[in-house]
């Protein structure tokens, strides 16, 4: 359980109790799901222990429950209290020792220690390449979410995550990034200049070796998913062809088919948990890497 250094408010600073675990990481064995904690707030966590054949018969809280309960001011209050107590900051690799340098993205905070990353997701907000602000409960939220996704779809393709030790925390093995980002989309749609829409509505009929038909609408379903890559430039993306991949020597002909297959897989179980919550997933990102042992696995929030 993470504690909040009260003197630096904002940015707090996450001092853990608990030394992080070694990078031998002998007392875990496999990747299990955490329970939630709620940080000191007990009073606004929401029970999820009902037994199994309870749970079978419960639909979840609709969002009308959620923002209209009875309990809606207590939560608010909640939040409000602790806005001033966010994860704004970390500073682990001046406390923790093996942890070797710290790489701060926009989101998260990723120290090196050996053969595994500990990447803490912090508080910060960030939108259109620009930190907006940090908001209570954002980095637990976004790591227990990226955590149950990597847990739900293991039975698709591995993925790099080995433990975490705080509702914060994700310790991973260290892989070799591919460079390219596997763009996996359902619908003509976006409004951005490598947006499927946008370069549908210029014309473009062939888009990252996809065929388009003529006559589509904006929003419309495709026909079916389609993988659109793209590698990464300076300060965006870059769309890029299944045969340039190859080509580039970004990616071997192996390691395409391989992770192109799990992209798609892994968009269709999303779609499918989606459309069971009322929802639809329109499209999303992949990102994977290999490990020291040669395999292919997943390495990013899903």
């Amino acid at each position: 359980m993470a504690q909040y250094a009260p003197t630096l408010n904002p940015p707090n600073t996450l001092i853990p109790k608990l030394p992080i675990p070694n990078p031998s990481f002998s007392s875990i064995s496999t990747f299990r799901t955490p329970k939630p904690k709620s940080k000191n707030f007990s009073t606004i966590s929401m029970s999820v222990t009902a037994g199994q054949n309870q749970q079978q018969h419960q639909k979840p809280p609709s969002l009308d429950v959620l923002i209209n309960g009875a309990r809606k001011e207590e939560v608010l209050g909640a939040i409000k209290n602790s806005s001033s107590h966010c994860l704004s900051e970390t500073n682990l690799h001046l406390t923790v020792p093996g942890l070797k340098s710290k790489t701060r993205g926009k989101v998260r905070d990723v120290y090196d220690s050996g053969d595994y990353l500990v990447m803490v997701t912090t508080d910060r907000q960030s939108a259109f390449d620009r930190i907006l602000a940090s908001i209570p409960f954002k980095g637990q939220v976004l790591n227990e979410t990226s955590l149950w996704w990597f847990d739900k779809t293991q039975h698709i393709t591995s993925n790099a995550v080995v433990s975490a030790p705080d509702e914060n925390v994700t310790i991973a093995k260290k892989c070799s990034v591919f460079p390219v980002e596997f763009v996996v989309r359902g619908f003509l749609t976006g409004s951005t200049d490598t947006s499927l829409w946008t370069v549908y509505n210029n014309g473009v009929r062939n888009y990252c070796g996809n065929a388009l038909p003529d006559g589509l609408a904006k929003s419309q379903k495709l026909p079916a998913n389609i993988l659109t890559p793209t590698t990464k430039a300076a300060d965006h993306d870059v769309p890029v062809t299944p045969d340039e991949i190859v080509e580039r020597g970004l990616m071997t002909q192996a390691e395409y088919d391989e992770v192109s297959r799990k992209a798609l897989s892994l968009f269709e179980y999303g779609q499918r948990v989606a459309l069971e919550h009322g929802l639809i997933l329109v499209d999303t990102k992949y990102e994977f890497g290999k490990g020291q042992d040669g395999s292919i696995l997943l390495i990013d929030e899903v």
